[in-house]
């Protein structure tokens, strides 16, 4: 696909606006003639050895080109018949499915192919091989240092992921643990259903790209915008889609396509960006 117009993300405010941009031809070619050519879904269970705690994930992918682009759902609420009925459709179509985790991966997939990772102004990292529990960690700390906070300091942690929590903890950085599956974290804290609710308790944002999806997203960065406070996002969910909110209330971004760092022992990578180095949308 051939590069979007300079500027063509700017002033977006929400996934609904980069939606109609993007069926606009704001981002370049039609996306009436960008269709899915493999769909699939992924479920995970981990349990890092050492740790007292488990998770699942489940991932919509979907194909476009040489792009796969993915949205992370809670688990058993995505029948693997959504991902078959998306096969050979446009990604016009798929831009205004019903299913939220639908338009998302389109929308991550058609992003992809107009400004892949590698060819985008970010910084490559690779997180190196190891055991789960090696590559989670490696993978948080390079997270971590995209926040610009300092000890003492309380981050709003949206999506909790306990590997982010013990490199706050590390750095002597204090955290408020919000999901919206509620649970608990490593160290028996509760996580909280409501991150809005919190939002004028923290010093910056540590959020994960599932607010894509699950429509919380929005009030995150606007509060971001408007009170001027660091806002991190680490993305498998629309690992391609959150550049385009750069200086919009995202101030930096650790986008993590598929195949992600949980799925193989061997050497992964993800890709930061930094507002201040501009979006490539």
């Amino acid at each position: 696909m051939t590069p979007p117009p300079a500027g063509a993300g700017a002033q977006l405010t929400s996934v609904p606006d980069l939606i109609d941009a993007v069926r606009a031809g704001r981002f370049g070619p039609d996306p009436t003639t960008a269709r899915v050519t493999v769909a699939f879904t992924t479920r995970q269970g981990a349990r890092h050895a050492g740790r007292a705690r488990g998770y699942r994930n489940h991932v919509l992918s979907l194909r476009v080109d040489a792009a796969v682009g993915s949205c992370a759902t809670e688990p058993d609420t995505l029948p693997d018949e959504v991902a078959y009925d998306c096969v050979g459709a446009s990604v016009a179509d798929l831009l205004t499915h019903p299913v939220p985790a639908v338009r998302v991966a389109a929308l991550d997939a058609y992003l992809a192919t107009v400004h892949p990772h590698p060819h985008a102004a970010c910084d490559p990292v690779t997180i190196p091989a190891g055991t789960s529990l090696a590559k989670s960690t490696a993978r948080a700390a390079a997270v971590v240092d995209l926040l610009p906070v300092e000890p003492g300091q309380r981050v709003l942690v949206v999506g909790v992921v306990n590997s982010l929590l013990a490199q706050l903890r590390r750095r002597g950085v204090s955290y408020l643990p919000c999901d919206l599956a509620g649970g608990s974290t490593e160290w028996g804290e509760p996580c909280l259903p409501d991150a809005a609710a919190v939002l004028e308790h923290c010093d910056a944002l540590l959020v994960s790209g599932m607010t894509l999806g699950n429509d919380t997203f929005a009030p995150l960065l606007r509060h971001a915008r408007t009170t001027g406070k660091p806002m991190v996002a680490f993305a498998q969910t629309g690992s391609a889609v959150l550049p385009c909110f750069l200086g919009a209330g995202l101030s930096g971004l650790s986008a993590e396509p598929y195949p992600f760092f949980w799925l193989d022992g061997a050497a992964t990578m993800v890709y930061h960006y930094r507002a201040a180095a501009g979006s490539p949308c």
